[in-house]
């Protein structure tokens, strides 16, 4: 494969990646307060949740910037 589309490759999947799981972190913080605010006696249990379900999209995140690290490793200067 050519240096060029590799590095294109790398640079999409990192921005893809990126905006999906901003868009997606975002709805989810918008849906947890929106429960808290309906049930304030259950905040506890949804500011767990929701801070597990970012972690899970944070980790996403970093597989793909672990793939484009890896097909950068694929350029032969």
């Amino acid at each position: 494969m050519a240096n060029g589309t590799i590095a294109i490759a790398a640079a999409a999947v990192l921005a893809i990646v990126a905006v999906a799981t901003a868009i997606a972190q975002g709805m989810t913080a918008s849906k947890a307060m929106d429960a808290i605010a309906r049930q304030p006696e259950a905040a506890g249990g949804v500011r767990g949740a929701l801070v597990i379900a970012l972690a899970l999209m944070e980790a996403l995140t970093i597989y793909a910037m672990l793939v484009a690290f890896m097909l950068v490793g694929k350029i032969v200067v």
